[in-house]
């Protein structure tokens, strides 16, 4: 007989390999949609907004099975997750916003990019994770 304690962790497992898969088919579509016009096929606007879209559905199910995972954890985790992106999305906000700005009044000698901003939400995302998970040991 199963124990609780057990099921748990499959289902756990399973959600972070959905997880994870929703999440490398995402960026895998991502790319095709960024890259493929440039080479895969020339100015074919029909193909590129039918990989975006591809890429917006594929990343609405990522945030789906995302959310999904999150209510899966226990309270502790689930903690540390929110903790983690709250952080994470008021360094984005904040921040995005601050770089914009910096752009626009010319401060910076280069244009900001919307990639710089993903990755300051994702370092931000996975340091404030790891810290509460440290936190809470």
């Amino acid at each position: 007989m199963e124990t609780k304690q057990s099921s748990w962790k499959a289902t756990s497992k399973r959600n972070i390999r959905q997880l994870a898969y929703w999440t490398g088919g995402w960026v895998v579509a991502m790319a095709i949609a960024s890259f493929g016009q440039k080479y895969f096929w020339e100015d074919n606007t029909v193909l590129t907004i039918i990989f975006i879209f591809i890429a917006t559905l594929v990343g609405v199910g990522m945030i789906l099975m995302n959310r999904k995972y999150i209510n899966s954890l226990d309270e502790m985790q689930r903690k540390v997750h929110i903790e983690a992106m709250a952080i994470a999305l008021g360094v984005g906000v904040v921040g995005g916003l601050s770089y914009s700005l910096l752009d626009q009044a010319n401060v910076i000698g280069f244009s900001a990019e919307i990639a710089d901003l993903v990755m300051l939400i994702g370092i931000t995302y996975l340091i404030a994770t790891f810290a509460g998970l440290n936190r809470y040991k």
